[in-house]
């Protein structure tokens, strides 16, 4: 009399021996990594990201990181938000801090302004009265942007969404219509990389 697990070796082997591996994923050494001069090199996406007195250090890190993956021209760290080198910014920026140009400026509202003489677009991303929707938001190839992510707790201050170009707004469907900083900053960057290119 068969044991259940010898029968199920004689169902499930074969099965098993006869998958093919289709979609391998890739080893690290298999993707086509910049080096950091590379990095340096290479033409930016016209978009400027500017961190608006953020308190976390691993949502900085993961601001630093996505930004790395879309070849963002600099990132701005405005007010309270912390600055490279510290080790909890490094724990999830993996070594985007060092390819990514980066500065802290102590008044986001003075940097808005300096954006808007160099012709740059300034869009706070915030819910507020007269926002477009992100799937609506149109930019243009021939333009820069720059892209403001508020506090955890209190977003993007006022005066600096009252001074922006314009106000971009990420669709929520949800109870919460809450997300954390570094998911928003990954969605709007995706989102506007993909409509850029």
């Amino acid at each position: 009399m068969k044991t259940l697990q010898a029968e199920m070796q004689t169902v499930l082997l074969p099965k098993a021996n006869s998958l093919r591996m289709e979609n391998r994923k890739l080893k690290n050494s298999e993707l086509t990594r910049k080096t950091v001069d590379q990095f340096k090199q290479a033409k930016k996406t016209p978009i400027i990201v500017v961190l608006d007195n953020i308190r976390s250090l691993n949502n900085i890190g993961s601001v630093f990181r996505s930004s790395d993956a879309f070849l963002i021209e600099k990132i701005y760290l405005c007010g309270i938000t912390a600055t490279p080198p510290h080790k909890d910014i490094q724990k999830t920026a993996l070594g985007a801090t060092e390819t990514v140009a980066w500065e802290h400026i102590e008044d986001t509202l003075t940097l808005v302004t300096k954006l808007q003489k160099e012709g740059v677009m300034v869009c706070a991303i915030e819910q507020a009265e007269n926002s477009v929707l992100l799937n609506q938001f149109k930019p243009k190839s021939d333009e820069k942007y720059a892209v403001i992510f508020g506090n955890e707790v209190k977003g993007v201050q006022q005066a600096v969404v009252s001074a922006s170009d314009t106000v971009i707004e990420i669709p929520q469907l949800g109870a919460k219509h809450s997300l954390n900083i570094a998911v928003s900053t990954g969605i709007v960057l995706w989102d506007l990389f993909s409509k850029l290119k």
